[in-house]
C-alpha cells in the first residue's frame, strides 16, 4: 500500500514501534554497506531508547512503517540523528517532509540551529541535505567511519 506525501503527517512514534524502526533502518541503509565497507549508525541504534529519550517521529503505510525521523535536543541545536525512507516509497516525498518536520520542530523549540552528519562516502545524502540549506562545517573520524557534520542556522523568534 503506498501513502500519499499530501496525506500523510509525522507522529510520534511509540514503544512498540522500536522494531518496525530498526527493520525500516535495515532496508533504507543496506544499500550503503558496500558504498563505506561498514554498517552503517542508523543500522546499529538502539530505536527503543531513542524512542524513550528522544523524540522519533513516522510516517505510516497501512501497518508498515514508510519513513522515520530520529532527533536528539541539545541546548543550542537540534541533532537529526537519521532520516529513513523505505526503499519501496523512496521519490514519494517522505525524506522532505521529515526533513522539513525536523526544521519544524527546531523551530518550535527556539533552538538556532540544526545539524546532522553523515557518511563522507554517501555523497548523494550529502547532495541533498546542501540543497536543503545545510553546509558542512567540519569532518571526523568515528570508529570505522570517516563523518561529515553538517549545519543549517535558523532564524528563531524568541
Amino acid at each position: 500500500m503506498s501513502t500519499s506525501p499530501a496525506s500523510s503527517s509525522p507522529v510520534r512514534a511509540t514503544p512498540g514501534d522500536a522494531q518496525g524502526l530498526h527493520d525500516l533502518a535495515d532496508r533504507s541503509y543496506e544499500h550503503f554497506i558496500p558504498v563505506i565497507n561498514a554498517t552503517p549508525a542508523p543500522m546499529l541504534a538502539d530505536y527503543a531508547a531513542l524512542v524513550r529519550d528522544h523524540e522519533v517521529w513516522v510516517i505510516r503505510s497501512g501497518d508498515d512503517l514508510a519513513a522515520s525521523l530520529a532527533l536528539v535536543p541539545h541546548d543550542d541545536h537540534l541533532l537529526i540523528e537519521s532520516i529513513a525512507v523505505d526503499p519501496n516509497q523512496q521519490g514519494n516525498g517522505f525524506g522532505r517532509i521529515m526533513l522539513d518536520w525536523a526544521q519544524h520542530r527546531t523551530e518550535m523549540l527556539k533552538l538556532p540551529e540544526m545539524k546532522l552528519y553523515t557518511h563522507v562516502l554517501m555523497t548523494w545524502n550529502r547532495t541533498w541535505y546542501k540543497r536543503a540549506g545545510f553546509t558542512e562545517t567540519h569532518e571526523e573520524q568515528r570508529g570505522d567511519k570517516r563523518i561529515v557534520h553538517m549545519s543549517k542556522k535558523l532564524s528563531v523568534l524568541q
